[in-house]
């Protein structure tokens, strides 16, 4: 896993929109050099907040939205459609105003999906879908995702991967996590695992409320007891973070500061 580094910007809207240019420029990069790129998206205040800032720039006619793979780290497991779902605030605030191509968009299911009410029958057909899109050259059971995004919670969580849970053993790719202790309780997640599995992770967190959970996730603590200190990617990994999150950093850890 590559060591973090930390960005910090002044408040959260400056850190959104830098985060969007950062994602165009990437996708870009990656697109001319293979062809296609794939992402993992968040929820959450500033990961809707990114996705927003994304469809607000004309730069993002620079990305060729057809050849570009669309995951999702965790979900609420709630019917299609639900305000609460990761999946309708991304739609909103951005997959709905791009060319995506359908085929490539893959949401996680929904209550009302083919497993009804069974998160582990969802987890198990989310983790299908990975497997089937993964490449030799991936050496695993999930793709080698060019940029996956997490939301860090004041607890520390990240996706659905809560403090001392069961989901933080499970070495499955995708799990379905229940008796979350914020609503709603039942969700589906990545795991570690796949996470680690992405050639970029980038970790946002805005506001004070986060700084601690930043401080730990910056300290060599252990993923069970703060999840973000498992988040890592193999390439690189990134703390998108405004002035607040940032506030209690530990010592030895080098900030960019953006202006």
């Amino acid at each position: 896993m590559s060591p973090p580094a930390v960005l910090v910007h002044r408040d959260q809207d400056l850190l959104a929109k830098a985060a969007a240019a950062r994602l165009v420029t990437r996708i870009v990069d990656v697109q001319a050099a293979r062809g296609s790129a794939s992402i993992v998206l968040t929820g959450g205040g500033v990961g809707t907040a990114v996705l927003a800032e994304l469809a607000a720039t004309g730069a993002r006619d620079a990305i060729d939205w057809r050849k570009l793979d669309i995951w999702w780290g965790d979900e609420r497991f709630l019917p299609s459609g639900d305000a609460e779902r990761n999946e309708t605030g991304a739609r909103a605030a951005l997959l709905d105003h791009v060319g995506v191509d359908p085929a490539r968009l893959h949401p996680m299911p929904s209550t009302d999906g083919p497993d009804g009410a069974d998160p582990e029958a969802a987890a198990h057909r989310y983790a299908a879908a990975l497997r089937a899109a993964s490449r030799p050259e991936d050496h695993g059971p999930v793709p080698s995702f060019d940029i996956l995004m997490l939301g860090v919670g004041p607890d520390a969580h990240v996706a659905s991967l809560f403090p001392e849970m069961p989901a933080l053993y499970d070495e499955r790719p995708v799990v379905a996590v229940r008796g979350a202790p914020k609503p709603p309780p039942t969700r589906i997640s990545l795991t570690l695992p796949s996470i680690r599995a992405a050639r970029e992770v980038w970790l946002l967190a805005a506001g004070e409320s986060k700084s601690t959970a930043v401080r730990l996730g910056l300290s060599g603590a252990g993923p069970v007891q703060v999840p973000v200190a498992g988040a890592r990617g193999r390439q690189r990994t990134l703390f998108l973070l405004d002035r607040a999150a940032a506030a209690q950093l530990p010592p030895g850890i080098e900030r960019i500061a953006s202006p």
